[in-house]
């Protein structure tokens, strides 16, 4: 994660999105009130997506047990009716 004040964000800013877009980096930015993180709409689309099955119980439970399932007791894809 790359961190910067807000003077340096400020002078840079073009840049700096453009890499946290392409290279998925983060930007930590330090202000005199507090600080704060931009991240790219992919990243922050993943961790909304993420935040959204772990809150549902059922589905987080189905998928630690398919982590655990072996390969050999799976379903092969072209059997799979969608």
């Amino acid at each position: 994660m790359t961190s910067v004040n807000i003077t340096s964000f400020r002078k840079s800013i073009f840049s700096m999105l453009e890499q946290t877009i392409k290279h998925n980096e983060p930007i930590s930015i330090s202000t005199k009130d507090g600080n704060a993180v931009i991240i790219s709409e992919d990243d922050y689309n993943s961790l909304i997506e993420t935040l959204h099955i772990s809150s549902i119980p059922k589905l987080k439970q189905k998928i630690i047990e398919g982590l655990k399932t072996p390969l050999d007791e799976c379903i092969p894809e072209s059997k799979v009716e969608w």
